[in-house]
């Protein structure tokens, strides 16, 4: 049994039980406040720029940037959130518009790096990728605004929050945590700069908003001087669910508006085909195509927090589509391998607990080598806690494939004892 001698066990018919180690695909900080970025957040941007919770114009209060509000983040007045783990109360309360639950006071655990590692030990996890919390839902806004503003003002705002990452948390806490600093394709002289200062600082991964950038896929030479950085140092890329700028001129042609709330605003077309599943596949898929992990073949990418049922179609439909293509245009040459295999090499994906794992991994012939466990701690669609994981998406599959899942393809991901750079 690959990566751990833990003892395990499941009996047809029942709950699965897990008791080895666990590498958690998805977490994230709870945002105490915004504070910090006065500290990190150069004077001449704090005008247009500077995120805070406040009221509006209209008294309603949210996140804000600068006077832009963020209409996609859904932001307590008091600072409470919906009590973690609540992932049936919270899908329930997505289609009804009920509430999640009693509201909850973030815990020191939340927004601390210590108290979040005594967390882990409680948990029992060994591991973790840590994102951003609330502020994720700023990508959108943050994208637009520098479409309309110039990019020095969202550059001067993703720095500040990567020193906050770097003096708050670590880029690698002692391996047990590690926290996603934001790299974006809008200014690559900027991205060159902040990946070399991020590998300076350690850092093992990094997150990114989806999709292309000025007219160019991510993986245009153009941008190889940015990869180029990361595949020296090893970095790990992720996607995690936000909002799609590249979505919004389609969402706009259908006669909808982009950026609306989770709970009171998207539409279910919207849900259906512009946000998560849709956005990641198109960007993984390019990232493929264009032979990318032939070029760079140290970096490894995860789709998080963008479930995982859409896999193995994506799967069969990159072979199939290759086939279709193999006299079309090929931007950096033939691939010489079949597409679903540099996928599951190269890439990983975090599932959601309600997804038919079990579904997901037969019609991969039984391999279940590139999915992950997300706790989404401490957000109230994710579990309890990560153990519950097993439980809750884990019915059906085979001690071996729980360990992989649970473990040790997150350790395949991101191997211990790495400063984050590759001699």
């Amino acid at each position: 049994m690959a990566g751990t001698n833990a003892a395990l066990k499941s009996v047809d018919n029942t709950a699965p039980k897990y008791d080895g180690p666990i590498f958690d695909g998805d977490t994230h900080i709870q945002e105490k406040d915004y504070s910090f970025f006065e500290k990190y957040l150069p004077k001449q941007f704090h005008k247009d720029w500077m995120p805070a919770r406040k009221h509006g114009p209209d008294g309603t209060f949210g996140l804000f940037i600068g006077d832009r509000r963020v209409e996609n983040a859904d932001i307590d007045p008091e600072g409470k959130i919906p009590p973690p783990g609540k992932l049936k109360e919270w899908l329930r309360a997505i289609s009804t518009g009920e509430s999640v639950g009693e509201a909850f006071t973030p815990t020191a655990d939340m927004s601390e790096r210590n108290a979040r590692i005594a967390k882990l030990d409680e948990f029992g996890v060994e591991s973790c990728i840590m994102f951003v919390g609330e502020f994720v839902a700023s990508f959108g806004v943050l994208g637009m605004m520098a479409e309309e503003l110039g990019p020095e003002g969202a550059n001067a705002l993703f720095h500040a929050w990567n020193q906050y990452l770097v003096d708050e948390w670590q880029l690698n806490a002692d391996d047990r945590i590690y926290s996603t600093p934001i790299l974006a394709l809008w200014d690559l002289d900027w991205a060159v700069k902040e990946a070399k200062w991020l590998v300076e600082q350690g850092v093992r991964v990094v997150v990114m908003p989806m999709g292309p950038s000025d007219g160019k896929a991510p993986a245009d030479p153009y941008f190889d001087p940015l990869w180029n950085i990361l595949n020296d140092a090893g970095v790990v890329v992720t996607f995690h669910v936000s909002e799609a700028n590249f979505m919004h001129p389609l969402i706009k042609e259908w006669g909808e508006k982009p950026l609306q709330s989770r709970r009171e605003g998207q539409s279910a077309w919207q849900w259906m085909f512009c946000y998560s599943e849709i956005p990641v596949m198109m960007t993984m898929a390019s990232f493929v195509y264009w032979n990318f992990f032939g070029r760079f073949p140290n970096i490894k990418m995860a789709s998080v927090e963008n479930g995982a049922e859409w896999l193995p179609r994506f799967l069969y439909k990159m072979d199939k589509m290759r086939g279709m293509a193999r006299n079309g245009w090929w931007p950096m040459g033939q691939l010489t391998e079949r597409p679903s295999t540099i996928f599951k090499r190269n890439c990983f994906v975090v599932a959601y607990p309600e997804d038919d794992i079990q579904g997901i991994v037969e019609q991969l012939g039984g391999d279940a080598r590139c999915i992950l466990m997300g706790s989404d701690y401490p957000h109230a669609e994710g579990v309890p806690t990560p153990r519950d994981f097993v439980a809750e998406g884990c019915n059906g599959l085979t001690d071996e494939q729980i360990e992989q899942i649970m473990y040790s393809n997150g350790r395949r991901l991101l191997p211990k004892g790495r400063t984050g750079v590759i001699a």
